[in-house]
């Protein structure tokens, strides 16, 4: 293999200077200043709305917007998917009254009881994790968007729509099906065949939802199926595309980062930091170094065969564009900042980053012209400049906020480019533009000027799940062992009748809620052993602990006021370290020049079905 990539190497370098144009990125000296970070953060306010008024009046309430004929269209269940989608976006904003009157509609309008067959990955990840993003926020006093009326009305429909989908789970391998009728179960017809992304990225919204309804049955089915996908890796510790339910075995045999396996790897992690479960932090960091010596060409990333690692196909593809900011997270900072120089430039040179972009080449891939407003590139910028505070990311998001304003902006929202290169708008407006788009955006700019929102200044830390939506770890979904002696514990069977105790515990919120995480979840070292000894196992959890109040439940202790000498801070206040800048580095980017297409790839992306590949079920929907 390492020959392999040393002739990748070669021929990238190669290839680029033939092509007589090259640049090297360094850090930008026309910086953002504050003054422009706040009109940008304001105009991507208004970006938001723009897109978000349009489905309302036009489309609302169907799935999604046709944002250029300014009409409405049925694209996953029928269920006001664009709404649902957004919000938890409205509560980030404060849209107190908006975020109200959505969830309180929400409440007594949807329903789950039809016959529609639904993707099960982008049910959970869009509509499942809104409506449980969404019932956190609106049901806690500490998020500032409480709403009085609230009855928990979204996580029993939460609750409906996972029942539904669970018989897709029942399965040999435990690993399920792509698609289930919500009320008729798995078609005798389904495909056996699904993706690994589709199979391994449920585990968030489902772990949960088990914590939230105390029923494990949730969490115990999805984490089945990622263990049933890892069983089944290859001797490199690489995973394929797609598999078969029934039988386990691989019917296409391309790892990569990106289509049909990205959010496998990203939920991994995250379920770690999330739920505190060593086993997902184990296969992690087995997975991750397979996937950083195999797959890193630096600084791209290529597929290749699982078995043999004999590269297949030397190809970035724009949902490999998450992978810095999945790096950031695991604090492998260097090896990000370089791929997003990579993939950015990629972005600088048509003004978007195409489905597909053949390094061989350096021309888009054939068939995979299309932008459908991904917000993956976006993600990484905004992680990037959270862990280094480098100018160069704010830069960046300016010239995303042109590149969207002028070339995807329509009479009613914003439209996905069916060809980068001449940018031509095509009617149709993914819910993820609301949900994730514009909110790493806003996110990026508001933390530029100085944040003033639920995830930067809120009561928690939050996970954001692979649709952009807010899981806090609350001591309700993240303490490891469930303990009454612990502020907003959950006992284990047998336990229920030990009443809470507060003697020995430190009333600082930050220690009993985030003391064994790591920072604002962004990361200045990779997972270590060490830090495997320090943490513990979660339990299943059984019960309620009697007695807890509101501040015991979620972690907050309401102190009453007493006069404090400044010295007497406690050592659990203190401040936080400052983040670790990184030094810029210089890399080899693609050119403005470019080659000859070659003949394509069929696209395997799992979420986008604009092009389906052999051996996937055409009736996965869109997603990013």
């Amino acid at each position: 293999m390492g020959t392999s990539k040393q002739s990748f190497g070669l021929l990238f370098l190669v290839s680029i200077l033939l092509s007589g144009n090259f640049f090297i990125c360094r850090s930008l000296a026309d910086g953002v200043t504050a003054e422009e970070a706040r009109q940008l953060r304001d105009e991507v306010r208004e970006m938001f709305y723009h897109a978000f008024d349009g489905y309302m009046e036009h489309a609302f309430p169907l799935d999604e917007l046709r944002p250029l004929s300014c009409e409405g269209e049925d694209s996953l269940g029928g269920y006001a998917l664009t709404l649902v989608d957004s919000l938890d976006t409205l509560a980030l904003l404060g849209d107190r009254e908006r975020f109200t009157t959505s969830v309180e509609w929400i409440g007594k309008n949807l329903q789950f009881d039809i016959n529609k067959t639904v993707s099960v990955f982008e049910t959970t990840i869009r509509v499942l994790g809104g409506l449980l993003s969404a019932h956190l926020i609106a049901s806690d006093y500490a998020t500032g968007m409480k709403i009085p009326s609230y009855d928990n009305q979204l996580l029993n429909l939460a609750e409906d729509l996972a029942r539904r989908l669970l018989p897709a789970f029942d399965t040999p391998t435990g690993i399920p099906f792509g698609s289930v009728n919500l009320l008729h179960g798995v078609d005798e017809h389904e495909s056996k065949i699904t993706s690994t992304a589709g199979g391994g990225t449920l585990t968030l919204e489902f772990g949960v939802l088990s914590r939230l309804t105390n029923d494990p049955i949730f969490e115990q089915v999805t984490k089945k199926a990622v263990l049933g996908i890892w069983a089944r890796r290859s001797k490199l510790n690489l995973v394929g595309a797609h598999i078969n339910v029934f039988t386990g075995e691989w019917t296409q045999k391309d790892a990569g980062i990106g289509t049909s396996i990205d959010s496998f790897y990203e939920y991994l992690l995250k379920a770690y930091l999330l739920f505190g479960d060593e086993e997902y932090l184990y296969i992690f960091q087995e997975s991750y170094q397979a996937a950083m010596h195999y797959l890193f060409n630096d600084p791209w990333y290529v597929e290749v065969n699982m078995d043999s690692a004999a590269i297949v196909w030397l190809l970035f593809n724009s949902l490999q564009a998450f992978w810095p900011g999945l790096q950031v997270l695991a604090g492998d900072i260097d090896p990000a900042v370089r791929t997003h120089a990579a993939f950015f430039s990629v972005w600088k040179r048509y003004g978007f980053t195409p489905e597909g972009f053949n390094l061989a080449t350096l021309t888009i891939q054939q068939g995979q012209k299309s932008y459908p407003l991904r917000p993956e590139l976006i993600e990484s910028t905004y992680l990037l400049y959270k862990a280094t505070r480098d100018p160069r990311y704010l830069d960046a998001g300016r010239d995303m906020v042109a590149s969207l304003q002028y070339g995807t902006r329509c009479p009613c929202g914003y439209c996905h480019i069916s060809d980068v290169e001449f940018h031509k708008k095509e009617d149709h407006m993914e819910s993820f533009f609301l949900a994730e788009t514009v909110k790493y955006l806003w996110l990026l700019f508001d933390l530029a000027v100085g944040p003033d929102n639920l995830v930067e200044n809120g009561p928690y830390k939050y996970i954001f799940s692979t649709e952009g939506h807010l899981l806090p770890a609350t001591p309700q979904i993240s303490l490891k062992r469930e303990h009454c002696s612990y502020f907003g514990a959950y006992c284990k069977d047998g336990d229920s009748k030990q009443g809470s105790e507060t003697s020995g515990v430190s009333a600082d919120p930050q220690e009993t809620n985030g003391s064994k995480f790591y920072g604002s979840w962004v990361h200045t070292g990779f997972p270590s052993d060490s830090f495997l000894e320090s943490t513990s196992v979660p339990g299943l959890i059984k019960g309620l602990c009697p007695g807890l109040t509101h501040g015991q439940k979620y972690g907050i202790t309401y102190l009453p006021l007493v006069d404090t000498a400044p010295e007497d801070v406690s050592p659990t206040q203190k401040e936080p370290s400052q983040p670790t800048v990184v030094q810029s580095h210089s890399v080899v980017v693609v050119s403005d020049q470019g080659a000859h297409l070659i003949q394509s790839k069929p696209n395997s992306d799992h979420k986008n079905a604009q092009e389906v590949s052999p051996g996937r079920p055409e009736s996965d929907p869109p997603k990013i």
